[in-house]
């Protein structure tokens, strides 16, 4: 029977069910699509004979919203939903956020703060004796003692604050099957301690097998050399093949990461995406407009896992890992198949793709048996020798997809990585993306210009980024096509002073190009870059960092990203002063903003003196005004 999981008593009697197997507790509403963590783990469960039911936004205010699906024989599952739910809730400068895009309506209030601690606790006050077992991407995070940027403080591991029994972490499908089987032959939950991919507390030091003992919970609260210690080791451990398990020491226990799980063989990651979704949200939902976030997602296909790219900023790395995984063609194509004859498919499929695009396989044959290197990096800071720079599969999937009936375009939007494509020796791909893949711009991400936070991001020196742009526009030329490069950018990450921040408005100015939009480093769990900002240290050397912490800062470092934006005025000339950097005040070409009458007065630069000299009216520095804020306008994207 193909339908939705049961989401109340009601549905699981037209199934015939008194009982449930698992029950999964999620910060999101109820989306059945492989985009969507919970309907996987859902599925997935489900295919191997278990029943499973949801509980979608509970209100965590009543105890009985938790009971409505009655105590399940094996155990629950907590997930705070596809986001971080203070990340959904909050944003870089802590301001509530107006939407949710997995509830609702976009409606905000539908989940609490700290959303799988929340409902952990409460599902343990409804069933003291049940197992609970976390999973999703707010557990998997915070599997270990972690800076917490909210509270501006080290948290202990998210196990002891839930009162759980175990975490999942990562891209749990092979765990949570193998943890399903142990429970279900009557293992209690505190004797499962041998299924990679999980984390458990014990009393017993001696538990794991040959682990590395991490600093323990108060080293780290005391020294902050000896979390960045911690992070590292935990960094270096994220590989199936060269992990071990890592053992972390509080009063009352030790929390255990057990290594990761093997990555999933192609057929498996094809059985996942073969499940019967129902690939659109619940119809309870309806009545609110539905859920917005399905929208992104619903005519767009996965074809990957994992990211080899391993920017510091990302979590990626700790959660899907570093080795990646694709589907097969015809996997995609079935989805694709399916997706054609949605009434409200018009012709586009938006996106081909995963964490990085146009990423198909391993980085190199090493690690099939050997694993990822522990102290290289497969792209930075120039791409490693052994690494496979080849698009031809990912070439030929896009080239099948756009042969499917009623298929108009494909597009792709999920992250192309341009230091991994500017390396490709055959630009048939590059041509192709151009021609076929592309609505009028290509979103890339070089986030920064100044060497000094390129490092300190992981990512490659900006000729690199330039070469790619100079070899876009010159293949859009030969085309006869019109088409744009859109960068992401991002203020205020560590190592980033004043320096750094006005030589990134210097390179934008002389582009001639202001962007719309400016993302502040966030520090969420589980990066080396959120590392950087809590210990103000490299953990890879050790050696002190400039982190811009104040919000004012920061807004400065913002606004000199977008100093052509009339209201950003007094904080690029604030930032431009600080920075000893007054000569980019004045009337000359290389100047970022005009100086005020009384700035011209106190310069005593001559084009200020000639404004300010008393021979023009009014009406005249009314007119100057007027030109300068037209010519503050953003030019055309380049």
């Amino acid at each position: 029977m193909k339908d939705f999981l049961p989401i109340s008593r009601g549905d699981m009697e037209k199934r015939g069910w008194s009982e449930l197997d698992f029950v999964i507790v999620s910060g999101d509403a109820y989306v059945d699509h492989p985009s969507f963590g919970v309907a996987i783990i859902g599925r997935v469960l489900e295919s191997h004979g278990y029943k499973v039911g949801i509980i979608a936004q509970p209100d965590w205010k009543k105890l009985k919203d938790f009971k409505r699906l009655g105590k399940p024989k094996l155990a629950f599952l907590v997930a705070s939903g596809n986001i971080d739910s203070m990340v959904n809730h909050y944003s870089v400068a802590k301001k509530r956020r107006k939407k949710d895009m997995y509830s609702p309506g976009g409606e905000m209030g539908h989940r609490p703060d700290r959303a799988t601690i929340v409902y952990s606790q409460k599902v343990r006050e409804a069933y003291k004796d049940v197992p609970i077992i976390l999973g999703g991407i707010e557990a998997s995070l915070r599997r270990l003692a972690h800076y917490d940027y909210w509270d501006d403080k080290v948290r202990r591991s998210i196990l002891l604050d839930s009162k759980a029994d175990m975490i999942v972490y990562g891209m749990a499908e092979k765990q949570i099957v193998e943890v399903a089987e142990s429970l279900e032959s009557g293992i209690p939950v505190n004797e499962i301690t041998y299924i990679k991919g999980t984390v458990y507390k014990t009393k017993d030091r001696d538990r794991a097998y040959e682990p590395i003992f991490l600093p323990t919970y108060d080293e780290i609260l005391e020294s902050k050399k000896k979390y960045a210690e911690s992070f590292m080791v935990q960094s270096k451990n994220l590989d199936s093949i060269t992990s071990k398990p890592l053992v972390e020491e509080y009063k009352d226990y030790y929390v255990v990461q057990n290594e990761p799980p093997e990555p999933m063989e192609q057929s498996e990651l094809d059985a996942v995406y073969a499940l019967p979704y129902m690939r659109d949200y619940h119809p309870i939902y309806r009545e609110k407009g539905g859920i917005p976030a399905i929208e992104e997602v619903k005519f767009s296909l996965i074809s990957n896992r994992g990211c080899f790219g391993n920017c510091n900023f990302c979590a990626l790395a700790f959660h899907q890992g570093r080795v990646v995984q694709s589907r097969s063609h015809k996997s995609i194509e079935n989805e694709a198949e399916q997706i054609v004859w949605d009434p409200d498919f018009k012709g586009y499929i938006h996106d081909v793709g995963g964490p990085t695009a146009n990423f198909r396989d391993r980085a190199c044959e090493k690690q099939v048996k050997h694993g990822v290197c522990k102290d290289r990096e497969c792209l930075y800071p120039n791409p490693c020798k052994s690494l496979k720079i080849d698009h031809m599969d990912y070439l030929k999937l896009l080239r099948k997809l756009r042969e499917i009936p009623k298929v108009k375009k494909v597009f792709v939007r999920s992250g192309i990585r341009y230091d991994y494509l500017i390396h490709d020796k055959d630009d048939t791909f590059f041509k192709e993306l151009c021609e076929h893949h592309i609505s009028g711009q290509l979103k890339v991400a070089p986030e920064h210009v100044s060497r000094e936070v390129l490092e300190k991001m992981g990512k490659p020196r900006k000729e690199v980024y330039e070469k790619f742009v100079n070899k876009y526009k010159k293949l859009n030329a030969d085309l006869g096509m019109n088409q744009f490069i859109v960068p992401y950018l991002m203020s205020s990450h560590p190592g980033s002073t004043l320096k750094e921040a006005i030589e990134l408005a210097e390179y934008l100015r002389d582009l001639g190009y202001m962007p719309e939009q400016v993302q502040d480093f966030y520090p969420t769990p589980s990066t080396l870059s959120t590392c950087m900002y809590y210990t103000e240290l490299d953990p890879r050397t050790m050696k002190k960092v400039y982190v811009p912490k104040s919000p004012h800062e920061k807004a400065m470092q913002r606004a000199l990203i977008q100093y052509r934006n009339p209201k950003n005025y007094d904080l690029v000339l604030e930032a431009l002063k600080k920075g000893g950097r007054m000569d980019l005040v004045g009337f000359e070409k290389h100047c970022l903003i005009r100086p005020r009458r009384n700035e011209s007065n106190s310069r005593g630069n001559a084009a200020g003196k000639r404004e300010a000299s008393g021979n023009r009216d009014t009406k005249n520095s009314k007119s100057n005004r007027e030109k300068s804020r037209k010519s503050s306008k953003p030019r055309k994207k380049f």
